[in-house]
């Protein structure tokens, strides 16, 4: 015979105890509950109850005054939220249970069946892709913000010059325009994968419930509408047990803040003296505690410094998701605090980013001096050679030699004469100064995407069309 109940037990209170004999250890509640965190979730949580129990009264699992007695409720909750006035209560675990329990006080068993036909595991799925569509439309403003940036400085210094440098050593001149329209390139390109990707996120998981999908009356498509999806998952298991959306997602911010971060790089060497190619506005620098005459480029270097969190936040995700069977596993409850944090940095860093470009000034004649030695158009001569019928190898070798020579009498190649050069190859002519000097280098770069003025005024002015400058 079955065993009576040991009516001793105290039985679990949570909306998912009744198989329960005793309550959750209040340890096990603190370590488990992730509201402290998951509550930011809390707009996108009512949105999708709220597009649900629409489609559940539309199939004839809610009654027209349910509806409306559930869609009070959430009204009522969600002012409550934004106002500060709700509690959230850590024995009900997640924002889900929080909201749900609130409801149901609220409006009584109407609010119990706004459960039916879903689970917390594609509940959750909903939130975070609702939350990641918003977030990869904010970074893309972002991202169109600091691309405005490059534009407009490209714009102010169309025409100046500066190093372009191989392995940190001085390689061949380039329009300092052309290296800043290089970061509008990489920052166009964060600004698609964004795209590409909320494009991966815009399909619902809404109906997928637990792991295999429900045997009541839904339309998982009319919730999809409802909220703006383009589509529903396909698989049931696939929507409970995977979160390579997220991962997408951060590892886009990923690449946005290693771009931020090289730029920075940038930024902390040439605004030491040691280059002095930019100038970065007092109000986004700090100085020291101790040595008065510093200006330090912290923004700068806190960008920089951010890189390791976003790329932990991917990291994170990749080892939470590593070797997970199908379908859903209370891991995946780790996987919202590093796609948070990564937004949050990358929203910062990008924001601080745009800010910092306006107050942004280059030394224009720093930059042009530093062009004059190192022999930055080497590579210029070599072509010159190419153009008089001499092997690109062999032109390599003579310029080689020329630059030695140079080297042992401390001079430039602009300071040879021609019968100097004419030691090395006879085909050298007067002409050839047209060539190695800086400007006639620039403007000899005419291939498609190179540095000459003409090739960076139409890259310039592309790229103002994308920003929405005319």
């Amino acid at each position: 015979m079955p065993s009576k109940p040991d009516s001793k037990k105290s039985p679990s209170a949570k909306l998912w105890g009744g198989r329960f004999a005793e309550s959750t250890a209040a340890s096990v509640e603190a370590f488990s509950a992730s509201i402290d965190y998951d509550s930011r979730l809390y707009r996108y949580d009512i949105a999708g109850s709220r597009a649900h129990a629409t489609m559940l009264a539309d199939n004839g699992l809610l009654s027209k005054d349910e509806l409306k007695a559930i869609i009070d409720g959430l009204a009522a909750i969600e002012k409550e939220i934004d106002n500060n006035e709700f509690e959230f209560l850590q024995e009900l675990e997640d924002v889900h249970m929080n909201i749900e329990k609130a409801l149901a006080d609220r409006i009584g068993p109407a609010g119990a069946k706004l459960h039916s036909a879903r689970s917390r595991n594609d509940q959750v799925a909903l939130d975070l892709k609702l939350y990641l569509r918003d977030q990869c439309d904010l970074l893309v403003d972002l991202l169109d913000s600091v691309r405005h940036g490059f534009t407009r400085l490209a714009r102010s210094y169309l025409g100046a010059i500066m190093p372009g440098y191989t392995h940190m050593q001085r390689a061949q001149p380039v329009l300092v325009s052309h290296h800043l329209l290089a970061y509008f390139e990489m920052f166009s390109r964060d600004r698609g994968r964004l795209l590409d990707c909320r494009r991966r996120i815009n399909i619902s998981p809404l109906g997928g419930a637990a792991m295999a999908g429900t045997g009541l009356p839904i339309e998982r498509e009319q919730v999809a509408e409802l909220l703006g999806f383009d589509g529903v998952t396909a698989n049931s298991m696939d929507t409970a047990g995977d979160r390579d959306f997220a991962i997408e997602f951060v590892s886009c911010c990923t690449q946005i803040q290693l771009h931020l971060s090289r730029l920075c790089e940038e930024l902390v060497l040439w605004a030491g003296s040691e280059f002095d190619f930019v100038v970065i506005g007092d109000r986004f620098c700090t100085g020291s505690s101790i040595m008065p005459q510093k200006k330090n480029p912290d923004i700068a270097e806190l960008v920089r410094g951010k890189s390791g969190r976003v790329v932990g936040s991917l990291m994170t995700l990749l080892t939470i998701m590593k070797g997970l069977p199908l379908t859903y596993n209370r891991d995946l409850q780790e996987d919202k605090e590093p796609v948070f944090d990564a937004v949050d940095t990358v929203s910062a860093s990008l924001s601080i980013i745009a800010e910092l470009l306006e107050n942004l000034k280059f030394n224009t004649e720093k930059m042009i001096d530093a062009t004059k030695s190192g022999f930055m158009t080497a590579t210029d001569l070599a072509d010159y050679l190419v153009l008089k019928d001499v092997p690109f190898r062999e032109a390599h070798g003579i310029v080689g030699r020329i630059v030695s020579y140079c080297i042992d009498r401390d001079c430039e190649l602009v300071d040879l004469t021609v019968q100097d050069m004419q030691q090395f190859s006879p085909v050298i002519e007067k002409d050839v100064y047209e060539v190695i000097s800086i400007d006639g280098s620039v403007q000899s770069r005419i291939s498609t995407g190179g540095t000459s003025l003409q090739r960076v005024e139409e890259a310039l002015r592309a790229a103002e069309k994308q920003v929405g400058i005319a």
